[in-house]
């Protein structure tokens, strides 16, 4: 086996077991492979679509307003395709807000990793949904929705 097989081998092992995870509500092993300069990117033109750079920022500016306006966030995978460094998850949300509406979006999620850690999430998503559905994230963030 190669040296690239390998590596997509076991960077697949891990963003597999970050999904499984991620389809029942548990963020646990996704926070626990983050590397410290983390990167999420959402694509798109709306409001929602930025980088947000670092772990702590992404926790903080992303996942925090996200977690309080979901709840449970749950992501279920649908395929994985894994070469070298990069992995690619093809997965459907299926997740409910705060107040009751529902927020399905589909994603094609693309992670890079180094050492067993992910370095960067690019998330393919509709924009459009995240906005009719969570408003902007100055809402999410202040709660207002």
């Amino acid at each position: 086996m190669s040296t690239v097989e390998a590596t997509s081998r076991h960077n697949k092992q891990i963003v597999q077991h970050v999904f499984d995870a991620l389809a029942n509500s548990d963020p646990q092993p996704l926070l626990a492979h983050l590397s410290d300069d983390f990167r999420f990117v959402i694509m798109g033109s709306g409001s929602w679509s930025r980088s947000f750079d670092g772990k702590d920022t992404v926790l903080a500016e992303l996942f925090a307003p996200l977690r309080t306006r979901l709840g449970r966030i749950t992501t279920i995978p649908l395929r994985l395709i894994a070469e070298g460094e990069y992995v690619v998850v093809q997965a459907h949300g299926r997740n409910t807000t705060s107040d009751g509406r529902a927020y399905n979006n589909s994603y094609c999620n693309v992670l890079r990793l180094a050492d067993g850690r992910i370095t960067e999430w690019v998330e393919y998503c509709d924009t459009l949904l995240i906005e009719t559905v969570l408003g902007p994230p100055s809402a999410v963030t202040s709660g207002s929705r």
